[in-house]
């Protein structure tokens, strides 16, 4: 059998192996993990010249974060159960934030949703059975977080207003409404100095993951992130929200229903964040009090503009996160900072993160569309 020079099978082997397609596939992919990186760094670098200008060792800090976040079990597990709401919050964040929304007010979901769930125990823990009534606090709690959430996404829609002014102001509105339930209504008489709801009996407490010291908290912000991901990934629910949020224009000229892609997706983030407020009471307080305004709203800010807004990259951001908060109490006590260096840091970080959003675009190595052709 003989091979004609012109044959096709022969042109198919000699024609060189292109890596371009690789390579475009890595660079439109490093982006975003090159520049977040760049940013931590740059966060890091000017929170080390605040730490020297009050005399303190930024290398000794960075050793206790460290140490107090991810240096033994004890510290893993609890920067673990400190990373479960802000999975949540940071969900509050990032799922509206496709549709081009940016809703800061996720801290009001948590408190209000922590009371809801308090308020639905008040009745049942006792008399009903465990599963159920955990179950029954979760629903009441993602019910008036979404509510409290849809309504900032309601007014941005359908009446103009401003969705990052009005969630944050919503907040406020939350924590004055849970101080008046839990100094009024829910208050335990027997709660003198910390007045708080009645406390959940033990046996309907959220337990540990077995084998750790960590709430079953964490796994459901996992799973959250990865029901997330799914939804904006792999539904046409979320091929039409990231429609809407690349130009509303568009959707509503392709009859996409924008407004109800405005309202459920804020309603879902709402509920993310209310049911980080009931594990907080059924995983950590055991009833509605002052401490369920924690900032894990304001925090889960912070991990979804690191994460980009994705729902897998929250994951590893918010135990990075939890580990920094953590180490907040060594800190304290080794360096004699305030346990607010870590808020400090995390303030840093953030306006670090938000400068250098502009600089998306703007290097042709991660825009494969000004190489050369010849590559």
């Amino acid at each position: 059998m003989t091979i004609e020079a012109n044959d096709p099978a022969i042109a198919i082997l000699e024609k060189p192996v292109s890596l371009r397609p690789v390579l475009e596939w890595f660079a439109r992919r490093a982006e975003p993990v090159v520049i977040v990186l760049a940013a931590i760094l740059i966060g890091l670098a000017l929170f080390s010249l605040f730490i020297l200008a009050v005399g303190k060792s930024p290398a000794t800090l960075f050793q206790l974060m460290y140490t107090g976040g991810f240096g033994s079990w004890f510290s893993v597990q609890n920067s673990l159960s400190r990373a479960a709401p802000l999975l949540l919050t940071a969900l509050c964040v990032a799922l509206p934030a496709r549709l081009g929304l940016v809703i800061i007010g996720g801290e009001g979901a948590v408190v209000l949703g922590g009371v809801a769930a308090a308020a639905m125990a008040l009745p049942l823990a006792g008399t009903a059975p465990v599963f159920l009534t955990l179950i029954l606090m979760a629903i009441a709690a993602m019910v008036v977080g979404g509510i409290w959430i849809g309504l900032a996404g309601f007014l941005r829609h359908y009446r103009g207003v401003n969705e990052t002014i009005s969630s944050l102001l919503l907040s406020y509105i939350a924590i004055a409404l849970m101080n008046q339930f839990v100094e009024g209504l829910l208050r335990d008489p027997a709660s003198l100095n910390k007045p708080s709801t009645r406390p959940l009996p033990a046996e309907y407490m959220l337990g540990n993951i077995p084998g750790m010291d960590v709430h079953w908290g964490l796994v459901i912000g996992i799973l959250a992130c990865v029901v997330s991901w799914i939804v904006i990934e792999a539904t046409s629910y979320g091929f039409a929200a990231r429609i809407a949020g690349g130009n509303v224009r568009a959707a509503q000229i392709q009859g996409l229903p924008v407004g109800k892609l405005i309202v459920g997706f804020t309603a879902l983030a709402g509920s993310f964040a209310g049911l980080a407020g009931m594990i907080e009471v059924a995983a950590v307080q055991g009833s509605a009090n002052a401490s369920l305004a924690a900032g894990y709203g304001y925090t889960g800010i912070l991990v979804a503009f690191l994460a980009r807004h994705n729902p897998l990259a929250i994951i590893p951001v918010a135990i990075l996160l939890g580990g920094i908060d953590a180490s907040g109490g060594l800190i304290q006590r080794r360096m004699g900072l305030p346990d607010a260096t870590v808020l400090v840091l995390q303030g840093t970080l953030f306006i670090v993160i938000l400068f250098c959003e502009t600089f998306y675009g703007r290097f042709k190595i991660f825009n494969p569309d000004l190489w050369k052709r010849s590559l």
